[in-house]
């Protein structure tokens, strides 16, 4: 054998070492793959199995636990049921704050920041308390604290927009919701007030099988009632039996019925022109005739609006002839109370005018913005859609979008966060400054038919501006009451503002013109009759 052939045993064991490692490497990838695939099943199974459970949770997005019915008034009882949209509500108490608006507790007075406000409103109570407003959970603990309630008398009319009134509508109408919609109206507030608390809220009586008792036996839960009176919530816009939005304000349903019927054309509200168009057999009906995303506006047009909520006729929203505000001061200057005077909120106590004083006409302005031609819902930027887990929910949160960038605008604009806020910045900004301008121009006619008042002028002198004053006052009124800042629809506010300048400076002409203009001459007495 030569001296450098390997020899055989040494050959062998080689080969035998060699046999072993793989055999060891083979065991070894053989557990590991099985660890592996052990893994991948369990995470593929938990994938599906999450899957298939997020599945179940949307498709049953809810269990209703608790039954309530139209007097569930507490929005506690609902809250049992649907945890995360009262969640969200309960957040309606939380301090938000943007360039002009706020909710801090018992915000400042506007007049305060804007001393005109105290002379446009002289000798009406929104000279006395006029605050910024605050989240939805403060609604009607503010209206009870006003010094407009407490040191002046108000119907109970106010009660509306600011309670979970229906149940006492339909209590005190034996049924009917309208009737009982007069007659609280017509009471005082405090009474008025008080037949809300003493209506409280109510849960039905429920029938429930007994787990562990006999097959088909059950037991009835009793009926619930307590005294109290709760802000607007969950009733107010949700039908109780399905959930589905509706609108439930007296107010707003004859007020669309009236926009309805009108010629003036609605063309964001596509189910209003539909409605005209087909045989109007009965009333416009937008709990029938309305799309889902209209009652995303409607609900909250049931109170963010322009309407009378006086003494001297019941509760009305004044779109007969339209939503601009030329239209609604055209159908005020036509209307007649009762006794047959032309309407007016309150007669200045400067001047002497019969003026008007609008509420919170957001409806009013939005429908006349690029968000409202665009199909865009007050709900989709104050209450927009949110991942819960497997959920999408409407955010209960109510807030100005200006607080939820994210979720509220760059849904549709695809911008940075800065550049949206400097956007609305620059409308807003631009409208303010529009709008001290107005105040400007109302200001100095309101010195002028005070002076002029002082020098001797008479009514009758005086009608022209006091007419003028009428017309500039409620457009200054318009865009200053309403919570957007301009930002619901730039050109309108504008515009509005515009004219509001037009019509103050035409007022402070007509009384220097009067005041300038020479006393007329004696009348020359007549000649003498002939004797005969």
């Amino acid at each position: 054998m030569a001296d450098n052939a390997p020899h055989p045993d040494h050959s062998s064991r080689a080969d035998h070492s060699l046999r072993h490692v793989l055999r060891g490497r083979r065991l070894r990838g053989a557990i590991i793959a099985t660890i592996g695939c052990a893994i991948v099943s369990f995470g593929v199974a938990a994938l599906l199995t999450t899957i298939f459970e997020h599945k179940q949770e949307a498709k049953n997005p809810y269990v209703r636990l608790v039954e309530v019915d139209e007097s569930t008034t507490d929005p506690a009882p609902w809250g049992i049921n649907w945890p995360r949209q009262l969640d969200g509500y309960k957040r309606t108490a939380e301090h938000t704050r943007t360039d002009f608006g706020g909710s801090e507790a018992l915000p400042e007075e506007k007049s305060a920041r804007d001393p005109w406000l105290k002379r446009m409103f002289a000798g009406y109570a929104f000279a006395i308390d006029y605050r910024d407003r605050r989240g939805h959970a403060y609604m009607l603990a503010d209206q009870e604290v006003t010094k407009r309630v407490t040191q002046r008398p108000q119907p109970g009319s106010c009660l509306h927009c600011h309670a979970a009134v229906i149940p006492t509508y339909r209590r005190l109408g034996q049924g009917d919701v309208l009737k009982g919609f007069e007659l609280l109206g017509k009471m005082p507030y405090p009474d008025a007030h008080a037949e809300v608390v003493k209506t409280g809220s109510s849960t039905p009586a429920v029938a429930r099988a007994l787990e562990n008792g006999p097959p088909g036996t059950s037991a009835t839960a009793p009926a619930t009632h307590t005294e109290g009176a709760h802000p607007v919530a969950c009733v107010d816009c949700h039908d109780p039996k399905s959930m589905e939005l509706r609108v439930t304000r007296p107010g707003f349903l004859l007020g669309i019925r009236a926009l309805a019927t009108s010629s003036e054309p609605v063309p964001h509200l596509p189910s209003v022109e539909r409605w005209r168009r087909g045989d109007r057999a009965r009333p416009y009906d937008p709990n029938v005739d309305a799309s889902r995303q209209e009652v995303r506006s409607f609900v909250c047009g049931q109170c963010h609006v322009e309407y009378y909520c006086g003494p001297k006729t019941t509760l009305f929203f004044p779109w007969n002839e339209g939503l601009k505000v030329e239209q609604i001061e055209r159908h005020y200057d036509g209307f007649k109370f009762p006794d047959g005077h032309r309407f007016y909120d309150w007669q200045h106590a400067e001047t002497g005018a019969e003026v008007l004083k609008a509420q919170h006409p957001e409806f009013e302005m939005w429908s006349q913005g690029i968000h409202a031609r665009s199909g865009v819902a007050c709900a989709d930027c104050h209450m927009p859609y949110k991942r819960e887990g497997a959920l999408k929910v409407s955010d209960h949160w109510v807030r100005s979008p200006l607080v939820n960038v994210a979720r509220a605008c760059q849904v549709c604009h695809p911008y940075e966060e800065s550049e949206i806020k400097a956007r609305v910045a620059t409308i807003q900004d631009r409208t303010h400054g529009l709008l001290e301008r107005a105040a400007s121009a109302l200001t100095d006619m309101l010195d002028a038919i005070v002076a002029a008042k002082k020098a001797g002028a008479t009514p009758g002198d005086l009608a022209p501006a006091l007419a003028l004053q009428r017309k500039a006052q409620w457009r200054v009124d318009f865009v200053a009451a309403e919570n957007s800042m301009g930002f619901h629809a730039p050109a309108e506010a504008a515009r509005i503002l515009a004219e509001a300048v037009d019509y103050a400076r035409q007022g402070q002409l007509a009384v220097v013109r009067k005041s300038d203009a020479p006393a007329a001459a004696p009348a020359a007495p007549s000649p003498a009759a002939p004797k005969p």
